[in-house]
């Protein structure tokens, strides 16, 4: 099959499909981005940022051009926003101690903040209860556990990219659900 008729499939919503374009290219981009960053995480978290959002916009894909270059493309967006970040990061902590003192913010939460987001919490527990077990499984092993992509495989005894594969959906599913009650 060819990759255009993968993607179609994908776009329909066909699991296995997004599984055979991220077997595939994973290690393309993911190559490609260790080279950029020399960097085992950054690459990793790039490729996973990369691939969820070539999924959640592979309807705007053009396929006049090769599928590897457009994921090489949101690649290295995704790269130079992280960059960005960082600059961002760097010089805040580079102003001097004066100017610094006067852009203390103070962040602590107050009761207010406290409420709100403790309601928000109790809002996305509910929301991601109503996702199948499986996916509340890994939601809850890596954002709430904090796992990296390798413990939740190696504890659910499942490939590293089904794992990956599966939090992507998760978090499509999820934001989904999000939106749509949103809309009430």
């Amino acid at each position: 099959m060819e990759i255009n008729q993968y993607i179609q499939l994908a776009i329909a919503g066909d699991q296995t499909a997004f599984t055979h374009l991220l077997d595939r290219y994973w290690n393309e981009v993911y190559g490609f981005m260790l080279k950029r960053t020399e960097n085992e995480t950054d690459a990793e978290d790039i490729t996973i940022e990369t691939f969820a959002k070539a999924f959640d916009k592979l309807k705007t894909y053009n396929p006049e051009f090769k599928f590897n270059t457009w994921l090489i493309a949101i690649a290295k967006n995704v790269h130079i926003d992280l960059i960005r970040k960082r600059k961002a990061l760097h010089e805040i902590h580079n102003l001097g101690d004066e100017e610094l003192a006067y852009g203390v913010i103070d962040d602590t939460p107050s009761a207010e903040d406290v409420l709100i987001t403790e309601q928000n919490l109790s809002n996305l527990l509910r929301q991601i209860k109503q996702l199948k077990p499986h996916y509340q499984q890994v939601i809850q092993m890596r954002y709430f556990q904090e796992l990296s992509y390798q413990e939740i495989a190696n504890k659910t005894n499942e490939p590293l990219n089904n794992v990956k594969i599966k939090l992507l959906r998760a978090k499509k599913l999820l934001a989904e659900i999000i939106a749509n009650e949103g809309e009430y």
